[in-house]
């Protein structure tokens, strides 16, 4: 910061203004991956997809070292719940749909593309050799002719 130099001393906003957008660089500076993380989000920007909000976030769960956790989405009439369990560099994620039912799922990783199943008539889904990074679920109800999209908040894994 500048030197603020005797006491009463008057500075202009702009100086002010650019000596604290310097120390919040110092102190808290944005993530390097923030842009690549704004444009992963915006490229379902022309899609009509509803977003899922987080429900809750077990923080315990990946305590002492196990490599999992657990994360509930929520959007009007559909929950979902996934388990992430991390093997080696990458994760595999077990997901479960209430109500139950055969819908498409796709997992979105930024820079390595997407994987998709279907959920069994109970619900259940799992996605296996899913990469490090921002990931974003899509889930796809109903079909082609009256088809409705639920995308989950972006997470990194």
């Amino acid at each position: 910061m500048n030197d603020l130099g005797t006491p009463g001393e008057a500075f202009s906003d702009d100086v002010l203004l650019a000596d604290i957008g310097r120390f919040l660089d110092e102190l808290d500076p944005p993530p390097d991956d923030l842009v690549q993380r704004v444009q992963f989000a915006l490229a379902l920007e022309d899609l009509d997809v509803e977003v899922a909000r987080w429900e809750r976030l077990d923080t315990l769960a990946g305590v002492r070292g196990t490599g999992t956790g657990t994360i509930t989405f929520t959007v009007s009439d559909l929950t979902v719940m996934i388990n992430l369990t991390k093997i080696g560099k990458q994760h595999r994620i077990d997901g479960w749909l209430v109500p139950a039912g055969q819908y498409g799922v796709e997992v979105r990783v930024a820079e390595h593309g997407t994987t998709s199943t279907t959920a069994d008539e109970g619900g259940r889904f799992v996605l296996d050799n899913v990469p490090r990074g921002t990931t974003q679920i899509l889930v796809h109800l109903g079909d082609v002719t009256c088809r409705r999209t639920v995308v989950t908040p972006t997470v990194v894994l």
